[in-house]
């Protein structure tokens, strides 16, 4: 499989191993959304730093990724992405509704930023 799961205490990086996240990726990311929720998983940073190409299907799952994340009250990030992907985000018009960061480690500090906000709103 061309997708690799890092899990800590607070988050989950997903990481596309892959250069094309399309229709032969897109189910297996899917999935590993949906497991990551089962097991309890609420905040997920997918790195797209390895992915030159994504077609609808690839946006389709990551959607669904964001809907998985936004449903437990938990946030999704995409961090990393190449300018080929940025354009296909910017053009479906979707930079508005999922979070992007430029690195990894900013991508790490927005999730963290959350929880401390989510935290604070709890007390």
């Amino acid at each position: 499989m061309s997708i690799s799961t890092d899990t800590t205490d607070n988050y989950a990086i997903i990481t596309i191993d892959d250069d094309k996240l399309g229709g032969l990726l897109a189910p297996d990311l899917k999935a590993n959304f949906v497991q990551l929720g089962a097991d309890g998983t609420r905040n997920v940073i997918v790195n797209l730093e390895n992915a030159r190409y994504c077609d609808s299907s690839g946006l389709s799952a990551l959607l669904v990724g964001n809907r998985l994340c936004a449903d437990v009250g938990g946030t999704f990030v995409l961090c990393c992405l190449n300018d080929m992907v940025m354009k296909l985000i910017q053009i479906s018009q979707l930079e508005s509704v999922l979070n992007i960061t430029p690195t990894k480690q900013e991508a790490i500090d927005f999730i963290m930023m959350d929880e401390v906000g989510r935290e604070l709103d709890n007390e």
